[in-house]
């Protein structure tokens, strides 16, 4: 097997020219002819899971975020980015990540979250000429009390805790969601009619919100982890035969007190 087959496995799902322009999607470490002998899939590419793929055989890594985001200067042991392109070139292990081209088709990260909340008739949020958009819009079968939607979220999608504006006396029927960093699609989502609108990293003063329409942020981590379940299945179903893992280093850098 070579990294080209595994890469093409999930590109055939989420292209890497739907990308945003900023991102740095697609293979980071080494070259698509290397052969490979297995798969671990991971959240973010840390120095414990460069450690995970080398001990346990793994010569690819496939991330949702980047290892390399912006310009490296210096690459060294002194900072995490550091050491984990470090062990992964002296390990001999292939980086690629996913990001926004995962980010932008309605099977991907926001599709993701979307089924786990059970919504119906899943459309793009925004969409552009060739069909890639950031965030996906739906409903639930019945509307639901804000206290209801809070305890979905919590159970289906591990979310510990949710920051969130005021919430609508009346029940919660239509749902925009972003996964992670999705302030920009605020507007958006309450132009196309959401009663709610569930993303991460979101800033106090979009907080104030307009009347019938509400914010919940459920963490980056949170919104987005369903990836790795996403990719496993586009590998596993185009390679049924293969070693591909999921990551037991999935943790989320953000802790609750």
């Amino acid at each position: 097997m070579k990294v080209r087959d595994i890469t093409a496995a999930i590109e055939a799902h989420a292209p890497l020219a739907a990308q945003e322009n900023w991102d740095n999607s697609g293979l980071l470490i080494g070259s698509p002819e290397d052969t490979i002998h297995g798969v671990l899939i991971g959240f973010d590419c840390t120095p414990e899971l460069v450690d995970e793929a080398l001990a346990g055989g793994y010569d690819l890594i496939v991330t949702h975020h980047p290892l390399i985001f912006n310009g490296l200067k210096h690459i060294g042991p002194e900072d995490a980015v550091g050491r984990a392109v470090l062990k992964a070139i002296r390990g001999g292990v292939a980086v690629y990540a996913t990001h926004t081209a995962s980010d932008k088709v309605l099977a991907g990260v926001s599709g993701a979250l979307a089924a786990k909340l059970g919504l119906e008739d899943v459309r793009l949020l925004e969409s552009d000429a060739e069909g890639f958009g950031l965030g996906v819009i739906g409903r639930f079968p019945e509307p639901l009390p804000v206290p209801e939607v809070r305890q979905i979220l919590k159970k289906r999608c591990g979310v510990r805790a949710i920051r969130s504006s005021k919430p609508l006396r009346t029940p919660i029927r239509t749902v925009a969601l972003c996964g992670g960093s999705g302030s920009s699609l605020i507007e958006a989502a309450r132009s196309a009619g959401a009663d709610l609108y569930i993303s991460a990293d979101i800033s106090y003063h979009h907080f104030f919100t307009e009347p019938g329409f509400m914010l919940m942020d459920i963490g980056h981590f949170e919104s987005e982890i369903a990836i790795t379940d996403i990719l496993f299945t586009w590998i596993r179903k185009k390679f049924p035969n293969f070693a591909v893992r999921i990551s037991e280093n999935l943790n989320n850098p953000i802790y609750y007190y």
